[in-house]
């Protein structure tokens, strides 16, 4: 399985909500609005309950690592007219370079009836559940992710985290896709023309699962809410157990009471080989349309871990393999009618946010919203911090307590951790600025950083506004900068100097 480490105006209301519109790209296929009314999916002209049927979407080797599959019209091509012979009407892609161009595969998607929900974290860019941390960096990364595919008409969602917290011992990162979250929804609320909800995907650990269903579905304040919940979710493996033996019918028991959409991001277990699929008939059938909103079978190309649908090939072909041909005999059958939308009117109440505990630990108080304008403020005033700690720099979703920089870079933490042993312990020697060539002296545009930490961003692309003050001497960080163990280890160093 993919796992990234992590990785509003009222939304979620009795009325539908458009979680996408009827737009047409060049010639694309003109898709009918999805709304979510209650705890469903529903088609906003036919009125029918919507059922996801699809597939994890993330080609990828091992010797290139991760790369952006919506970025290669080429390969859309090829692999869209296969799902469109399975019936897939969604595809999950887990990362995406939003510097890249789109449109095509995104048109080809379209004219097959194929929406895309998508995982905003990338690697390079997430909330690591053992050290947590929401910074600038994450922040202006998911930004400019939802721009890139805001304004596509089958962009049907976003997961804002995946499996981030996996077990009871990393429940405070919790807190920091929280905030991510609300964060995420603010500003598409803001920014765009509808209303596109954002998601969680969650693991299956037996220890925090229902504490993760409620921790994301419950607080006074909308945005802080998921507007759908994923679940990932194996426990059905081979034809020799069913929906009751194999865990499907516990799960379903524990999200009846759910107020908003939930449907399983991840399935189909490959313990038993070739996949025969048989949870298919119970995922669209009566056993569970009535509490879950369909499924996201586990995935689509072949990779090392061997769950994929189809091979490709190296001539860059795709060749279907036995765990295609039998899920496609297994979802011919399937047509699940739901219910119409103008006769549902089932209203669920939120969830209770979960007591804290030794084995749930996030903060009620969520870290703040990162600001490079902020950081960038207090980067060019390094000359007289006033730091006597690293309490500025810090951050505790434990206790609920995020320095004033917390958000910061990992080079603009360093360079306040410097810029503070130069001016305070260093006596301004010239001798004690260079750090072993990571750092350098500058000309500090600011008399102090008094202020910053109040600085908001005010363009949609991360940048914003600073003051200028009088001229001092301060050290920053060189450009190529220090990787987090980097600055970890240093700031431990420079602690001890303290």
């Amino acid at each position: 399985m993919v796992r990234l480490a992590g990785n509003t105006p009222p939304f979620f209301k009795a009325t539908a909500v458009v979680v996408a519109t009827l737009f047409s790209l060049g010639q694309a296929h003109a898709l009918n609005p999805i709304v979510i009314k209650g705890s469903k999916f529903f088609d906003s002209v036919t009125k029918d309950q919507f059922f996801i049927k699809g597939v994890a979407y993330q080609p990828r080797t091992l010797s290139v690592g991760f790369t952006d599959p919506l970025s290669k019209p080429g390969d859309c091509k090829r692999d869209v007219a296969l799902m469109r012979g399975l019936g897939l009407n969604t595809i999950r892609v887990y990362q995406v370079d939003p510097a890249l161009g789109h449109d095509e595969c995104m048109k080809y998607l379209a004219d097959a009836g194929i929406y895309l929900i998508l995982d905003l974290a990338v690697p390079k860019h997430s909330i690591v559940r053992n050290n947590p941390e929401y910074t600038v960096d994450i922040w202006n990364n998911v930004r400019k992710t939802v721009d890139a595919f805001k304004s596509f008409p089958n962009t049907l969602g976003f997961f804002v985290g995946n499996e981030v917290t996996n077990d009871n011992l990393t429940t405070v990162a919790s807190a920091y896709v929280k905030a991510l979250l609300r964060d995420t929804k603010t500003y598409i609320s803001t920014t765009s023309s509808r209303k596109i909800p954002v998601g969680y995907a969650n693991n299956d650990d037996p220890n925090i699962r229902l504490q993760i269903q409620d921790y994301f579905n419950c607080g006074d304040k909308e945005e802080e809410r998921i507007d759908f919940f994923g679940i990932n979710l194996y426990e059905w493996c081979g034809t020799g157990v069913n929906y009751k033996t194999s865990g499907y019918a516990e799960r379903t028991a524990e999200i009846a009471y759910y107020s908003i959409p939930v449907f399983l991001s991840e399935f189909g277990c490959n313990l038993v080989t070739p996949r025969a699929f048989p949870e298919v008939k119970s995922i669209l059938g009566p056993d569970m349309t009535g509490n879950w909103s369909g499924g996201i079978v586990y995935e689509w190309s072949q990779e090392d871990n061997n769950y994929g649908l189809v091979k490709i090939n190296p001539d860059n072909n795709a060749q279907p393999l036995s765990d295609y041909n039998n899920l496609k005999t297994s979802l011919a059958s399937l047509h699940p009618q739901g219910v119409k939308m103008d006769s549902y009117n089932e209203k669920k109440p939120l969830s209770k946010c979960p007591e804290i505990s030794s084995t749930w630990e996030p903060n009620a108080k969520l870290p703040p919203t990162p600001s490079s304008a902020a950081c960038d403020c207090m980067v060019s005033s390094l000359a007289f911090c006033g730091m006597t700690s690293c309490d500025d720099i810090s951050t505790n979703g434990k206790t609920g307590v995020y320095g004033k920089y917390s958000a910061c870079s990992a080079p603009q933490k360093l360079s306040y951790m410097y810029n503070y042993y130069y001016t305070n312990i260093g006596k301004k020697a010239a001798s004690t600025c260079n750090f072993n060539g990571m750092a350098k002296l500058v000309a500090a545009s600011k008399v102090s950083d008094q202020g910053c930490s109040s600085v908001k961003d005010q363009n949609t692309d991360g940048s914003g506004t600073t003051n200028s003050g009088g001229q001092n001497e301060g050290i920053v960080t060189k450009s190529f900068g220090p990787s987090i163990l980097g600055l970890q280890a240093v700031l431990v160093a420079l602690v001890a100097m303290l």
